[in-house]
């Protein structure tokens, strides 16, 4: 993010003796506010109470992007510790001219500026209110000083979270809003033919009103219940053309017929109309590896509100990219920017590009056919789990040579699948709204746009593509698969939950028929003193716990996120059953983010990035057919439950000498990656394709006994 010509004003402000933070990341349950709070309190050294977090919102926040990547700390944070510091030093140096000293004579502590000329001390913020903080950010900043963690705050809101009073997009009221409710086709290839006017008629005369637009059909009312009960009526009313239907086809075949556009990738990017180097003149081992089409499952469904007055539209989401939303729905409606404002407000359970932008896109339509009233429209549940984007399905295929040392001289790694790239961005051609949902059902439907690569450095499916170990040949290609069956786009990790399961399981494998043990395999290939630390604290952690565990195997993985941010590595214990169920008996991981912020907020991240890969790991997996999605609940697309939630040990390695890195999405895919490697240790089979289920290892036991004679 360039700070060029930026002013401190963008990201803070004084008001009422209050420093008012305001960042450009939204938070969504990361605790990023807390931490960006946490930041100005550790350069302006003001008391806590006396910091509140603005909200999100466009035209008063800095448009930061979107809030993705494991980039809030390193970016948010960074602009944050750049206002502060400038701010800290204009404010100094004021005082300075006010009483003919000099700058170094002044410090800054507990909040109270102290120096000569002074008759007692100066409130900081009570000093700085009246100044003009259109001041240019300091672009080079000296980085933190090393200190002793202080305690750290807690989170933002969690006394109201705890107490059952919080209120989430999904939770609010204001006067004289309507509910509402869209009303799904069977699946993305269908088109209304025809609605009984009746029907419609009938729910008029009850205050229902039903807003289409083509084939896209909502339904508004005072209460709730209502417009649920028509929403199902209206759909019962409607005549469809089917088309053919959704294709019937494996995710691994789907793959293996699609023709990709290949690249191939350097210094993490992949490079269009480049040469890709011929495989290998020989491979000592190879394998291919599959994850499928997988859902965000957000524990709320999506909502939206919005409102129209005039020519003015207002609405609040929880969309993690408000500016490029806003840019979009504005395009949609023909109106100026500044006739769009969006207001930032958590959504329960929402991350990545799942429902949001799509609702509030929805309830804006709603608002737009109805002026004057806010329109508050929720998603169902069998909306989000069938019509969110998925994250795609990805292929890698692995292939090492090794040295008659029996070190790996050489690796070819191919990532093969679709895109991560179906956020609502303004671009040419429309590509803002083609990108929403609704745009495809309209009068004048917008057709989805054709996939483009993504060419930035550790984006799409070639995250993490390139191993973190030192090998001195790799081969690296980049197969977009431009034509799936189904909407996708950013999930969690992007192609690194993929490609570190991958390649984690097959430098275990490598481990495995080498005869090496699995952690000093990987120890061998690694130079970075950090990294080093990491696993060597795994280890130590590892060995204590299983003194004290019966597991029936175990089993290890490291990565480093984006090969620059988080380095985490992490062991499981796991028992199978025998009808094949595996339960997590217990975890650790092992985290270096550099200089911690905050301690709890990065625990969390990393347990529950723990559970989510362990969920991607055991249970998750979109079933489609010819009519639809199948996987429409939470019985039909289970996740991981309470019951196989293991101890989890988390050990954070502070580094406050170094800058903070990015951790939210680190812990993912060495999650996925230990688990199934745990699972051979157990069992003896290499499974290749997720997810584990009971089935598929059963399946995998008796394909092995077949194998065997």
């Amino acid at each position: 993010m360039s700070m060029g010509r930026r002013h401190v004003s963008e990201w803070m402000g004084i008001e009422n003796g209050m420093l008012v933070v305001r960042p450009g990341k939204v938070d969504i349950g990361q605790r990023i506010s807390t931490a960006l709070a946490e930041i100005a309190r550790e350069e302006l050294t003001v008391l806590r109470d006396r910091i509140r977090v603005a909200k999100v919102k466009t035209g008063s926040s800095p448009d930061e992007g979107t809030t993705s990547g494991s980039n809030s700390l390193e970016q948010g944070g960074l602009a944050i510790r750049r206002a502060a510091a400038t701010l800290r030093r204009h404010a100094i140096g004021l005082a300075a001219e006010q009483t003919g000293s000099r700058p170094n004579d002044w410090t800054l502590t507990g909040g109270i500026l102290h120096g000569p000329g002074r008759n007692r001390p100066v409130d900081f913020l009570e000093f700085a209110e009246d100044m003009d903080l259109r001041i240019p950010l300091d672009q080079d900043i000296p980085p933190p000083p090393a200190r002793a963690r202080p305690a750290s705050p807690p989170m933002l809101g969690i006394e109201s979270m705890a107490a059952g009073s919080y209120r989430f997009l999904q939770d609010f009221e204001l006067p004289g809003m309507l509910h509402a409710r869209a009303v799904r086709p069977p699946h993305a290839r269908a088109r209304l033919l025809d609605i009984r006017q009746a029907v419609i008629d009938e729910l008029a005369d009850g205050g229902i009103i039903t807003v289409r637009d083509g084939s896209f059909i909502a339904v508004a009312g005072p209460r709730e219940w209502p417009v649920v009960k028509a929403a199902r009526r209206v759909l019962t009313s409607c005549t469809w053309d089917l088309e053919k239907g959704l294709p019937e086809i494996d995710v691994d075949e789907l793959l293996a017929q699609s023709k990709a556009e290949r690249m191939p990738v350097l210094d993490g990017r992949p490079i269009p109309d480049a040469p890709i180097a011929p495989m290998q003149p020989r491979a000592d081992c190879a394998a291919r590896y599959l994850r499928p089409f997988t859902m965000h499952a957000s524990l709320g469904p999506s909502a939206g509100l919005a409102i129209r007055d005039g020519k003015r539209i207002s609405i609040i989401s929880h969309s993690q990219g408000i500016y490029a939303l806003r840019a979009s729905i504005a395009e949609c409606l023909g109106l100026e920017l500044e006739n769009v404002e969006i207001t930032f407000a958590p959504g329960s359970g929402c991350y990545g590009h799942n429902g949001a932008d799509d609702a509030a896109f929805d309830a804006t339509l709603v608002a737009n056919a109805i002026p004057g009233k806010p329109i508050l429209l929720k998603w169902t549940r069998e909306n989000e789990h069938c019509w969110e984007p998925f994250g795609p399905p990805q292929a890698v295929e692995l292939a090492a040579r090794l040295g008659e040392d029996g070190r790996i001289e050489g690796l070819s790694a191919e990532a093969i699948g679709g895109t991560y790239r179906g956020r609502p961005s303004p671009g040419p051609g429309g590509a803002g709204p083609a990108r929403l949902l609704a745009n495809r059902f309209r009068g004048s439907p917008i057709p989805a746009p054709p996939a483009v690569p993504n060419l930035n450095k550790q984006g799409g499916i070639h995250r993490n593509l390139d191993p973190c170990y030192e090998i001195s040949e790799t081969r690296l290609v980049n197969n977009l698969v431009p034509d799936l069956p189904h909407r996708t786009s950013a999930l969690r990790c992007l192609g690194a939950a993929a490609n570190i399961f991958a390649i984690e399981s097959f430098m275990d494998e490598l481990a495995f028929k080498l005869g090496k043990d699995p952690l000093s395999f990987r120890r061998s290939y690694l130079e970075d003193p950090r990294a080093l630390a990491v696993l060597d604290r795994l280890g130590e952690a590892m060995e204590k716990a299983a003194r004290k565990l019966n597991s029936d195997g175990r089993g290890i993985a490291y990565a480093q996120y984006k090969n620059e941010m988080a380095r985490v590595a992490v062991g499981v214990f796991v028992s199978v059953a025998d009808d094949a169920a595996v339960t997590l008996d217990r975890a650790i991981i092992v985290v270096d983010a550099g200089r911690i912020v905050d301690l709890p907020g990065l625990e969390a991240q990393m347990e529950g990035g723990f559970l989510q890969g362990a969920s991607w790991a055991l249970h998750e997996e979109v079933v489609w057919n010819r009519e639809g999605i199948v996987s429409s609940d939470w019985d039909s697309y289970p996740v991981l439950r309470f019951d196989n939630v293991p101890e989890i040990e988390t050990i954070a390695i502070d580094r406050p000498d170094r800058s903070s890195n990015g951790a939210g999405e680190a812990s993912g895919g060495p999650a996925i990656a230990a688990i199934v490697n745990a699972v051979f240790d157990a069992t003896g089979l290499r499974i290749r394709r997720l997810p584990l289920t009971a089935e598929a290892i059963r399946n995998s036991a008796l394909d092995q006994e077949a194998a065997d004679g």
